[in-house]
C-alpha cells in the first residue's frame, strides 16, 4: 500500500492490493482461539445473529476460504488513490472499450465495500461481451467511501455526505469527467443523491436502488400499501436500527472489539445480511466467498472504527427534516425486500423522479443479490439520458 504527501496530493497513482501473509496468518490463529459466547437455547435470531451460524461461518472462513483468489479477482480492476481533501481516496477505474461510454460513479454503503459491485463491473462497462446492448456502456469509477477499506481510516472530523460527494466530484474532475452519471444504495444512495444536490451542472441523472422514505406528518390519505410501508420504516427505527444507535455515538468504543476479533467483526455484519437480504441465511442470499472477501476489506484495513464514524458525522450535519429539492434526473429501483421502501408520490415532492421501478424480489444488497436487475435498471434509466 502506497503514503502520499500534501505535496503530490493531486496525483493518481497505481494500486494493488497486496496483503501480507503475516496477517492473514494472524487471522486464521484468532479465528481458532475465539472466545465463543452463549445462547439462549432455541432463541433463533431474536437476540441477534445466531451462535451456531457464526461458528459454521467462522470454521469457512479459516479452513476453506481463500483470500488470495479473491485478492487477485479484485487486483484484475484497475485500481488507484489519489489524496483529495487531505484523505486518501481508493478507487476502481475500469474503462469501457466502447468510445461513446457515459462516466459513472457507482458508490456502496455500509456494511458494503467495492466488493460488491464485483459481479457487475463486467456488464456495465462492457456490454458487448455479456449479449446486450453496445450503446448501454458506462466508464465506471468506483471508489471506497473515506473510512471505508483502503480509503481509511480517516485522519479527521468531518467526513459526512456532503464532504464526500464534495470529494467524488474532484475525483470525477481529475479523471477528466465533465459530465458524469452517479449510482449507490445506502450511504451511496445518499452521496449520489447529494452529488445530485451540489454538482447539478456536472451531473446527468441519479439511480439510486435506496431511498429512505419521507411521508409529511399531515398526511391522512394512505393507501394500504403505503400505510404498509410505513409501518415497515417505523418498524425498523423501533428493533432494527440498534446498530445504528452505537455507530452514530460510540463508534470508537465498538472498534476495539470488531478491529480485535474477526469472529465479532463477521457477526457484526453477517447479522445484517441475514436482515436486510430476500431470502434464507446471508450465505444463501449472497455467494459466501463474496460476503467474506466483503468482510475482509473490513478486517484487514482495521476499518470497523473508521468506517461507523460516517453515522457519527451524518447524525451532526443538520441533515433533520424535510429533504432538500434535488432536480437532478432521478431513477429508483425499489427491490421487494430493502430496509425500508419509498412511496414515489412523497419522494417525487424533493426528488426530480423520471424512472421508477418495484422489483419483486431482491434486499439492500442489490448488486449482489440480483446483478443482472440492477444492471438492467441501471442501463434502462441512463439510456434515455445519453
Amino acid at each position: 500500500m502506497d503514503n502520499h504527501t500534501e505535496s503530490n496530493a493531486a496525483e493518481i497513482r497505481p494500486f494493488r492490493i497486496e496483503i501480507p501473509q503475516a496477517d492473514l496468518d494472524d487471522l486464521r490463529a484468532r479465528l481458532e482461539s475465539t472466545r465463543w459466547p452463549d445462547q439462549v437455547p432455541d432463541s433463533g435470531w431474536d437476540y441477534g445473529i445466531p451462535l451456531d451460524y457464526v461458528q459454521q461461518l467462522a470454521e469457512y472462513w479459516r479452513t476453506s476460504y481463500d483470500w488470495r483468489v479473491h485478492e487477485q479477482a479484485l487486483n484484475a480492476f484497475a485500481q488507484f488513490t489519489t489524496v483529495i481533501d487531505g484523505q486518501r481516496v481508493h478507487f476502481l477505474h475500469v474503462s469501457s472499450p466502447e468510445p461513446d461510454a457515459m462516466p459513472l460513479i457507482m458508490t456502496h454503503g455500509w456494511p458494503g465495500s467495492i466488493v460488491e459491485f464485483i459481479n457487475i463491473i463486467g456488464p456495465l462497462t462492457n456490454p458487448r461481451a455479456h449479449s446486450a446492448d453496445p450503446a448501454d456502456a458506462f466508464h465506471l469509477v468506483v471508489p471506497s467511501i473515506p473510512g471505508y477499506g483502503f480509503s481509511g481510516p480517516t485522519q479527521d472530523r468531518g467526513w459526512n455526505v456532503h464532504r464526500i460527494a464534495q470529494a467524488w466530484d474532484e475525483l470525477m474532475r481529475r479523471l477528466g469527467y465533465q459530465r458524469y452519471g452517479a449510482q449507490g444504495g445506502d450511504w451511496g444512495s445518499s452521496i449520489s443523491r447529494e452529488l445530485g444536490l451540489i454538482a447539478g451542472d456536472h451531473i446527468i441523472g441519479v439511480h439510486l436502488n435506496m431511498l429512505f422514505p419521507w411521508v409529511p406528518e399531515e398526511a391522512t390519505d394512505l393507501t394500504d400499501a403505503e400505510r404498509s410501508r410505513v409501518e415497515t420504516m417505523r418498524r425498523f427505527r423501533a428493533t432494527g436500527i440498534g446498530y445504528g444507535a452505537i455507530q452514530s455515538t460510540r463508534p470508537q468504543t465498538l472498534a476495539y472489539g470488531l478491529t480485535d476479533s474477526p469472529a465479532g467483526q463477521l457477526a457484526w455484519i453477517a447479522e445484517k445480511f441475514g436482515e436486510w437480504t430476500d431470502d434464507g441465511l446471508p450465505d444463501e442470499a449472497v455467494d459466501r466467498d463474496q460476503l467474506l472477501t466483503n468482510i475482509m476489506v473490513y478486517w484487514l484495513t482495521r476499518t470497523a472504527g473508521s468506517s461507523a464514524r460516517l453515522y457519527y458525522e451524518a447524525a451532526r450535519s443538520g441533515s433533520s427534516g424535510p429533504p432538500k429539492v434535488s432536480t437532478a434526473p432521478t431513477g429508483l429501483a425499489v427491490f421487494a425486500r430493502e430496509i425500508a421502501r419509498p412511496i414515489r408520490r412523497f419522494a417525487e415532492l424533493s426528488n426530480n423522479i423520471v424512472h421508477w421501478t418495484e422489483f419483486d424480489r431482491g434486499g439492500h444488497f442489490a448488486a449482489m443479490e440480483q446483478p443482472d436487475l440492477l444492471v438492467g435498471d441501471v442501463r434502462a434509466f441512463f439510456r434515455t439520458l445519453r
